[in-house]
């Protein structure tokens, strides 16, 4: 009996061992998004952000995109802004799978104009330790407006001469507090509009997709992983502050981006929930 304990203690150990050698050689994926250069054979066989309002007082926000192969780590980040301003994030991260999809309910208060935002990824290991990247953006806006208490109606594109009076009156409130916001922070830090493009993030992601002018294939693709790299790091999790304190990006306004004419960098450039102008930089090394 003694030995019978013996040999099964020896076998608990050795699998125990061996579990640890495994955890040590198998590389942990991290919660965040790095460039690496795009894989020339691998792509998003579907990538979509949809908003549609449910339940009469609710919207839904929905995040799928596949890839087409299993990758060694999958993860989409998305934004969703109300009036120019946020207030949802949705994000997650999987191993070893081709399909992510999310989705989150949100209650309705107010007459809203919402813009959602979503950076598609994937990071792809190949036999020789290579590491590759594939990466799509997707976007949806829509229209939720108050018609009696606690009953809501929306849109996409306005149909009747009302809705495009709401359109035009919630376009032009949230135009002049960006605006004004972002003539703050340019004023604050000093910076030379002749020298940029300006872009709101989300005409940044459609521009995105039709292309840059004086900018390569690969250039603007390294130059949209990097600021979305960028962004996920320093907006997704928090702003962190000129004083080294962080905070909740929510409430924050939409990303201005500031593409320098001489596409050596990228400015960007948002508002937190309090006031305070943000301005990060990205170095592009494409000039």
């Amino acid at each position: 009996m003694k030995k019978l304990f013996s040999i099964l203690g020896c076998i608990l150990l050795i699998s125990i061992f061996s579990v640890i050698i495994y955890q040590v050689k198998q590389p942990k994926a991290l919660e965040s998004i790095t460039f690496f250069p795009i894989a020339p054979d691998t792509d998003f066989s579907s990538a979509e952000t949809k908003i549609k309002l449910v339940d009469k007082d609710r919207i839904l926000w929905r995040i799928h995109s596949a890839l087409d192969k299993r990758a060694y780590l999958r993860q989409d980040a998305g934004f969703l802004f109300s009036n120019g301003r946020l207030i949802e994030r949705l994000g997650n991260w999987k191993q070893n799978i081709n399909t992510l999809t999310q989705e989150k309910k949100i209650p309705v208060k107010e007459n809203m104009f919402l813009e959602a935002i979503t950076f598609h990824y994937a990071e792809l290991h190949e036999k020789g330790g290579q590491i590759f990247s594939a990466q799509a953006l997707s976007q949806d806006s829509l229209y939720v407006i108050k018609e009696h208490p606690g009953i809501y109606i929306s849109f996409h594109t306005p149909k009747t001469t009302e809705q495009n009076t709401w359109k035009d009156q919630l376009d032009d409130q949230t135009e002049q507090m960006l605006r004004y916001s972002w003539n703050k922070g340019i004023r604050h830090y000093g910076i030379h509009l002749k020298n940029y493009e300006a872009y709101p993030l989300n005409d940044f992601s459609q521009k995105a997709k039709e292309g840059f002018s004086g900018f390569t294939k690969e250039n603007a693709a390294k130059m949209i992983g990097r600021l979305w790299e960028g962004l996920y790091k320093n907006y997704f999790l928090g702003i962190t502050k000129q004083d080294g304190t962080k905070v909740a990006s929510t409430g924050s306004t939409i990303p201005l981006i500031l593409l320098a004419k001489d596409k050596t960098h990228l400015l960007v450039l948002t508002e937190t929930a309090n006031g305070e102008s943000i301005l990060l930089r990205q170095n592009l090394g494409t000039g």
